[in-house]
């Protein structure tokens, strides 16, 4: 009686060591999970325009205080281009690029001639020539390096006859950028004089060349 318990005993014993056997050899340990490979992202540069030209950097139109008979007016000018440099033109006053030729509208004798100088311009050669173009003029003044509260206050020369017919000037200016320019002006004596003189000054003040 006593060895036939101790079967019983063992049976229940075995069973459950084949169990957990079988449970061991079928359970396989479980893969690390897989990492994909990082993606790299490539961010191309954004295209550069093109650079904007001289007169697309200028407004269009631009507003300047003049002097009128004692009087501060705000009055509006419209950009020109032509020659190789730009300007602000006022209303009644046209502006030939073929030329380089700025003038009073109603009256084109009323006007002054423009031209841009190489960079290697002699000004001693300049003075020479502008006295001899404005000796039949009238009575010659130099007014180089005293001009004071003048649109055209950096010129390097500055000559001008009066006579007769009126105002002639033949001046070298030089702009902010420091590029030369020679202006060539002819105001004739009548009432529109003075409607010329103040807007054309000041429109010789903003020529700049194009670059």
């Amino acid at each position: 009686m006593k060895n036939r318990n101790y079967f019983w005993i063992n049976i229940p014993i075995l069973v459950m060591a084949l169990i957990l056997s079988a449970c061991t050899d079928n359970t396989e340990p479980s893969a690390p999970p897989k990492t994909e490979d990082p993606v790299s992202e490539t961010v191309s540069p954004l295209p550069s325009g093109p650079k904007p030209s001289e007169e697309a950097t200028r407004p269009k139109t631009k507003s300047f205080e003049l002097m009128t008979n004692e009087v501060s007016q705000s009055m509006e000018a419209v950009l020109h281009q032509d020659k190789g440099f730009s300007l602000y033109v006022f209303e009644k006053f046209a502006f030939d690029g073929a030329s380089g030729r700025l003038s009073l509208s109603s009256n084109p004798n009323y006007y002054v001639d423009i031209e841009a100088l190489p960079s290697d311009y002699d000004l001693a050669q300049l003075e020479a020539a502008g006295k001899k173009e404005l000796s039949e003029a009238g009575k010659l003044s130099d007014y180089s390096g005293e001009l004071v509260e003048h649109p055209l206050g950096s010129a390097k020369l500055y000559l001008q006859a009066s006579g007769a017919e009126g105002i002639s000037d033949y001046i070298v200016w030089i702009s902010e950028a420091g590029d030369a320019f020679l202006f060539r002006l002819h105001n004739p004596q009548g009432e529109e004089a003075s409607d010329f003189a103040g807007p054309v000054l000041v429109s010789l003040s903003t020529v700049e060349l194009d670059t």
